[in-house]
């Protein structure tokens, strides 16, 4: 099996360091950053550069780029892609470049299943690649209406030796949806939480709870900003939301309403403890 990464940061060098260290295929990549390559190769993480000639003989090839950079490079190599070949992508909105991509697999006559790893840290770049990133991970796959199950399945089988313990298949609509929320929101609550002026004096008063809602805020403003925007009215729902539910709390607080305080406080752990015993009923 020949694997072709392209992007090495943090998604795209775990994935080159994934299949080249637990698994006997051969993995080829490529990075505009000509020193993350070079990094890649000292770490013996990449058999060789993804070149034109090296992306047509990719069996799976994995894009691990910004979206719109994502679409240039499919744009541009399209044609290089040799027939029956699987491309992934790995972007964390899925309705900007999931109909771009079908089409140009439909014509090019390649396969292109959608992608999202849900695996990473706070940090960015090669330096801080995993070979085990996404050691019992899920990944979130946006296939093309109809397709076939035996290359989900054969999809399947290639993130499983990458470290991969589950695979959720959707739309590129639920998953922005479902994005907003679970990732985009979190993002901006933790970036938007930092800025308290308490923030400069916390040493000495904080515990897990600080460290858990700030460990995002340390965020690629260039990444987020493009996934927000991309994904805007999704994320402007979530964002309505939270602000409506945060006033509410404001007023009981401002109305000295012990009870209403309590019953709000009451909601939010009853639903999450709901949402915890049906997760784990569902494992």
């Amino acid at each position: 099996m020949t694997i072709g990464v392209v992007g090495l940061g943090l998604i795209g060098g775990s994935l080159a360091k994934a299949f080249k260290f637990n698994t006997d295929y051969t993995v080829y990549a490529y990075d505009i950053d000509e020193v993350s390559y070079k990094r890649a190769v000292l770490v013996n993480a990449v058999d060789g550069k993804l070149t034109d000639e090296a992306l047509s003989e990719c069996d799976f090839i994995f894009v691990a780029l910004y979206p719109q950079a994502t679409l240039d490079y499919m744009k541009q190599h399209a044609h290089l892609i040799k027939k029956e070949a699987i491309v992934i992508d790995c972007c964390g909105v899925k309705e900007f470049v999931c109909p771009t991509l079908f089409a140009l697999a439909e014509k090019h006559g390649f396969h292109y299943i959608g992608g999202h790893p849900m695996a990473g840290r706070q940090f960015s770049g090669f330096r801080y690649a995993e070979v085990n990133l996404f050691r019992g991970a899920c990944m979130i796959l946006v296939p093309k209406p109809g397709e076939d199950i035996a290359l989900l399945e054969k999809a399947k089988k290639c993130l499983v030796r990458a470290g991969f313990a589950h695979v959720t298949v959707t739309s590129a609509e639920q998953h922005d949806e479902i994005i907003a929320y679970t990732s985009q929101l979190a993002h901006v609550v933790s970036n938007a939480y930092v800025k308290s002026p308490r923030a400069e004096a916390h040493k000495g008063f904080s515990a897990g709870s600080y460290k858990d809602l700030t460990r995002v805020a340390k965020l690629s403003e260039k990444m987020w900003t493009e996934l927000f925007l991309e994904n805007r009215g999704n994320l402007i729902s979530e964002l309505d939301f939270i602000i409506d539910s945060l006033t509410e709390y404001r007023d009981a607080l401002a109305e000295n309403d012990e009870e209403r305080l309590m019953s709000l406080l009451r909601e939010g752990r009853m639903r999450k403890e709901r949402i915890d015993e049906e997760w784990r009923e569902l494992e």
